[in-house]
């Protein structure tokens, strides 16, 4: 029997959105933008040259930015090999639930909730039941922010007070950040969990536990633990129909929360891209016939996309096609490897958020196919086809 691996490269968007304006997204395009930048010799912290991706420009990486936004991406022009087109979303968002659901076959059927740019940006009964929930009297932040700034600059005051540190951005999203000793690991985590329900009802997406460490006279910095409490998707997804026909589903890095856990048979997690990418090598070998293999990559964009680190992304996106090489390599006939992305987060582009764009998408099992155009929900009608389950919903298979 055949499987699948389905591996999103977190906010590697390529560009061209009809409805990027609408968003604020004009012009934004993280991969075009990149190579463009590293061609310039203007990316050249810990690498240098044209951005190099040989093993998914092979299988149509620079064509499908092309194809995407007319933009010819220096350092990026094989002949495609593999199957490559690119994708549109239609959900209203620019969120990692939004994309996942959507390239999983479900696009979201309403609009999320947004809290303001302003400060405060929570409302009083919200920030009330925070701190209920949190025995403390107050929190901090309450604001628009970057994760790794605002715990750089609220970390002492966090110590001092015991207080979390609550912020937002232009995702659906309440994020809480707290020291994993001071505040305490399950004590965030268990804050996280009993507020969800509430801001899901509010049709906020998901409440993200972000925990820390540090001191004051050493500096804060992130600790691996983030955990996300999303609402569950509104029908039953690519993961829950493979299931149904028999195959094992398996979850590579945050697959499982942005599902809620529903529809997948065994995650397989990490503190980094570098060590889930050992588990996707791992599952190259190991998968049984018939599974999904469903992989996120995040670091593209939490570690350089919001940071608007260019060369930092390029570095990561090198890495990651050095990586892809490997796996590929281990591929077994009758695979199906598709690499494709949820958003963009273009790190020339304005603020520090996510950017409206379309995704690559890029497979091997299939040969030279030129896809073109496609939808999100066709990549996940796709995958099922290959796997010979039923999808109901929008999507067409290209395959």
């Amino acid at each position: 029997m055949p499987r699948a691996f389905l591996v999103v490269m977190d906010s590697v968007g390529c560009g061209g959105a009809p409805d990027a304006a609408d968003y604020g997204d004009a012009g934004a395009n993280t991969l075009g933008h990149i190579a463009r930048e590293c061609a310039a010799g203007r990316a050249d912290s810990g690498r240098s040259g044209p951005l190099r991706m040989p093993n998914l420009d092979a299988l149509g990486l620079g064509a499908a930015i092309r194809l995407a936004s007319g933009c010819a991406a220096p350092g990026l022009g094989a002949a495609p090999r593999g199957l490559w087109g690119a994708a549109t979303e239609t959900s209203q968002g620019k969120d990692t639930p939004s994309g996942h659901w959507e390239l999983a076959g479900v696009p979201v059927p309403w609009e999320w909730h947004y809290f303001p740019d302003t400060e405060p940006a929570f409302p009083d009964d919200l920030v009330a039941e925070i701190c209920r929930l949190a025995g403390t009297e107050g929190i901090l932040g309450n604001r628009h922010a970057a994760g790794i700034p605002i715990v750089r600059d609220l970390g002492a005051e966090h110590l001092r007070t015991g207080w979390p540190i609550c912020y937002t951005s232009a995702d659906s999203v309440i994020q809480i950040a707290a020291h994993q000793e001071a505040f305490g690991l399950a004590r965030l985590y268990r804050l996280c969990e009993d507020l969800a329900p509430r801001v899901h009802a509010m049709r906020v997406g998901r409440v993200i536990a972000r925990p820390f460490r540090g001191s004051e006279a050493e500096g804060f910095h992130r600790s691996p633990g983030r955990h996300d409490y999303a609402m569950a998707p509104p029908a039953p997804t690519l993961c829950d129909h493979v299931q149904a026909a028999g195959g094992r589903v398996h979850g590579v890095g945050k697959i499982g929360d942005i599902f809620s856990r529903r529809g997948i048979d065994r995650l397989h997690e990490g503190s980094c891209d570098a060590e889930l990418f050992e588990r996707l090598l791992d599952l190259a070998d190991t998968a049984e016939e018939g599974a999904l293999v469903f992989a996120n990559f995040v670091e593209f964009d939490t570690l350089y996309g919001h940071t608007r680190d260019v060369a930092g992304y390029a570095r990561q996106l090198e890495w990651f096609d050095r990586r892809a090489g490997a796996f590929l390599e281990r591929m077994r006939p009758g695979d199906l490897a598709l690499f494709t992305a949820d958003h963009g987060n273009d790190p020339t582009h304005h603020g520090t958020e996510h950017t409206r764009e379309r995704v690559p998408v890029l497979a091997a099992g299939y040969g030279a196919m030129r896809i073109g155009h496609c939808a999100y929900a066709d990549v996940g009608a796709s995958v099922a086809a290959h796997l010979g389950a039923e999808l109901p919903g929008p999507g067409r298979s290209f395959l």
